[in-house]
């Protein structure tokens, strides 16, 4: 059930990006952060008062490092993309499941050892890693030497990503729910893009072109409730694998929605993208047939 959540959450942020890129020619990426926040901490609200699920929580400190996190990596995303190619950002941040890979095996290996239950785990990081190639075909990125600053910040965008995704388990682990864990994210946003906005102003309002910031905010809180709900109930390393097919969507709308051409490198990186994400969850089901959703 982790890979519809995360299937549905890359659906939805592929999406989420297309709304982006026709608001972000009125707002700049401060504004954009800062009202697709509002937009969740108001909807969240709502639904836990709806549902009856108290926002007071008993480790601030764990959601006051995963908003840090998470706010830093949408922040450094949104100015990767103002500095590089839209393609080469979109990889350096991609490169988050390769992270995750990488801190969840490494911190294995350290605490047990090359015990055969750690090892069982690489031929799921190849498949993370046979994902990651797929999405580098699919965008063929490029760095020209003046852009090195912008690929070092793009960079760090995926390591945060990927300890924002680890402390989303973490949360889960401790049985925080999902609303309030996006709650609570989305609060940072709202603080880190009005702090921004202090520095880089506001643009003025122009309808109907405002209209984009709506569909913006409520497709990233119910993005990132799926997302949140698939590393909260999957296997951690199948999920961040799954996560490669947001550049499927992506390379879809970009054919339908604004007639981009795709060579056929391109169709062979999404393939490898699909086989991967496929190869993975066989892999963790047959790794770990009976374990039980907690287990990450």
């Amino acid at each position: 059930m982790q890979a519809l959540w995360m299937l549905l959450a890359a659906f939805l942020f592929a999406t989420m990006g297309v709304c982006i890129k026709f608001a972000s020619v009125h707002f700049n990426s401060f504004e954009i952060v800062f009202y697709r926040g509002l937009f969740g901490v108001a909807f969240l609200w709502w639904v836990t008062r709806a549902r009856g699920v108290s926002l007071r929580t008993t480790v601030p400190s764990m959601h006051v490092w995963r908003s840090i996190v998470g706010t830093l990596s949408l922040t450094a995303w949104f100015y990767s993309i103002a500095i590089l190619p839209l393609a080469t950002a979109m990889t350096l941040n991609y490169m988050s499941s390769i992270w995750i890979a990488a801190f969840l095996l490494g911190g294995s290996l350290l605490m047990q050892g090359r015990d055969l239950a750690v090892l069982r785990q690489g031929p799921l990081f190849a498949t993370v890693l046979a994902g990651f190639a797929g999405v580098a075909m699919v965008l063929r990125p490029t760095i020209a030497p003046e852009q090195l600053i912008g690929a070092l910040v793009g960079l760090a965008s995926g390591v945060t990503s990927a300890l924002a995704y680890l402390q989303v388990s973490a949360l889960s682990r401790v049985g925080e729910p999902e609303t309030r864990t996006v709650f609570y994210f989305s609060l940072g946003a709202v603080l880190a893009g009005a702090l921004g906005m202090v520095f880089v102003g506001m643009s003025p309002w122009h309808w109907p072109a405002a209209l984009w910031l709506l569909p913006i905010g409520l497709l990233a809180v119910l993005g990132q409730l799926c997302m949140t709900r698939a590393y909260a109930s999957g296997a951690t390393l199948v999920v961040a694998n799954l996560q490669y097919s947001g550049i499927v969507f992506a390379g879809i709308y970009s054919l339908t929605v604004f007639g981009d051409q795709m060579p056929l490198i391109g169709w062979l990186g999404m393939g490898l993208i699909i086989v991967s994400g496929i190869t993975a969850t066989v892999l963790r089901e047959r790794t770990v047939p009976h374990a039980p959703a907690e287990e990450h």
